[in-house]
């Protein structure tokens, strides 16, 4: 199946999606988290197949971390699916009701998005998780995952697309596209994809939004930060580094950037560095640092590591911080560890990052960790969905108007006249 008829199956498959009761979604949602259990076996052997492909090519051990396919992640991704079985169906929900005269009344109600197209990194549980958030949010799925996970993204795909079938799923929800061909067909395929999720680089980001009509969600790079003021706890703030940088390198929402209040320094500083060097993470630091721990200097302070390297500067003050992050950040997510509720506040109004955090570690800007079920990724844009984007974030709305034969002449004429009452009810599902 080429990709146009492929966009067209899932147009196809996405109206009747748009249809299903929320009994239905969740069946199938059960159905998927227990053939996954099912079929494990299956999986953990193609993933060894990816895996051995590319230890031989040299891929780099922090994203053979990330495409690594266990038992853990595996129950990892069950319990995702579980938790999101238990989230509130996000279709047909009233927004808004407003009656704008007797006998005539307005109603915004959430619908999905219809056919969603998500670019990927090399993780086969990001597979898992976008596909079963679609799902529940009623769109359909076009997934492009990196090349080094192709074998676990085909077995992941045949055995979630039967298991949602037998629950009543149409076929066509889900595809697979396996090329970067098969990207650059999407890309022209705007008559039938409503939405492209792509994940990576800015450069990457900037490609796809430059070469299709279609409208993007970014989900650019992730250039953390983690500022440690001058009322900041030195036991907490080292604990939130090392956390923030080593609990998991190779993703987005791990620390970069590690911001020091100058006051600090005598202090923090060595043991700071001394921490990060007995985890094995390499320091990159501004003048200063450098002749203080002997560390190499930064060559861009607008760069995503995805590995055991951080970046570590003195700043004067907090707004000196705040700087630097509008600056170099990429609107990822950013922390602020002090004792002084009153500059936390400003820190979390004024830095322009989809999340913000007081007194804790970066790694917790995450759609399952947020209680999204998932998230298909996390936006850096301020429009539709910001930050980790999970099932609210794949539904849009539409007005819906009750009448009984009402023309806009008889208001034009003044011989009707809006009364825009606010409306308790919920719009009517049923007869």
């Amino acid at each position: 199946m080429d990709i146009q008829q492929m966009t067209q199956k899932a147009r196809q498959a996405s109206r009747s999606l748009a249809t299903l009761q929320t009994d239905i979604k969740n069946a199938a949602l059960s159905a998927i988290a227990s053939a996954l259990h099912v079929h494990a076996e299956r999986i953990f052997t193609a993933n060894t197949t990816d895996l051995k492909r590319c230890e031989a090519e040299g891929l780099a051990q922090p994203l053979l971390k990330r495409l690594r396919f266990d038992r853990e992640k595996l129950q990892t991704v069950i319990a995702g699916i579980e938790s999101l079985i238990r989230i509130k169906d996000p279709v047909g929900e009233t927004l808004l009701a407003t009656e704008l005269d007797e006998g005539l009344d307005l109603y915004r109600v959430s619908c999905p998005i219809g056919v969603i197209g998500v670019i990927f990194e090399s993780r086969p549980d990001a597979l898992i998780q976008i596909s079963t958030l679609c799902l529940k949010s009623g769109n359909a799925a076009l997934l492009k995952g990196g090349s080094e996970a192709r074998e676990t993204n085909q077995v992941l795909t045949e055995i979630i697309n039967a298991a949602a079938q037998t629950a009543g799923v149409p076929d066509g929800w889900i595809g697979l596209l396996e090329s970067r061909l098969d990207v650059n067909a999407l890309l022209k395929c705007h008559e039938t994809v409503d939405l492209l999720i792509p994940r990576g680089s800015n450069e990457f980001v900037q490609y796809i939004m430059e070469h299709t009509k279609i409208p993007v969600l970014g989900h650019a790079d992730g250039v953390c930060h983690l500022y440690i003021d001058e009322a900041a706890d030195p036991a907490m703030a080292i604990r939130l580094a090392l956390d923030s940088k080593i609990q998991y390198v190779a993703v987005c929402n791990a620390v970069e950037t590690i911001l020091l209040h100058e006051s600090q320094v005598d202090s923090l500083l060595q043991p700071l560095a001394d921490a990060l060097r007995q985890a094995d993470v390499e320091i990159f630091g501004c003048e200063r640092t450098c002749v203080l721990i002997g560390c190499k200097p930064v060559v861009d302070w607008h760069t995503e590591y995805l590995d055991y390297k951080v970046s570590l500067k003195v700043v004067a003050s907090a707004d000196e911080a705040i700087h630097h992050i509008n600056q170099y950040g990429s609107h990822h997510t950013d922390a602020i560890v002090t004792s002084q509720p009153s500059l936390a506040r400003r820190f979390m109004t004024v830095v322009d990052s989809g999340n913000v955090f007081w007194n804790c570690s970066t790694r917790f800007s995450d759609g399952f960790r947020y209680g999204f079920g998932a998230e298909v990724g996390i936006s850096t844009s301020k429009i539709h969905a910001r930050g980790p984007v999970g099932i609210d974030g794949l539904v849009t709305y539409q007005y819906r108007l009750l009448g009984r034969g009402q023309v806009v002449a008889d208001y034009a004429d003044g011989r009707a006249a809006f009364t825009h009452r606010p409306i308790e009810s919920a719009f009517p599902q049923s007869d």
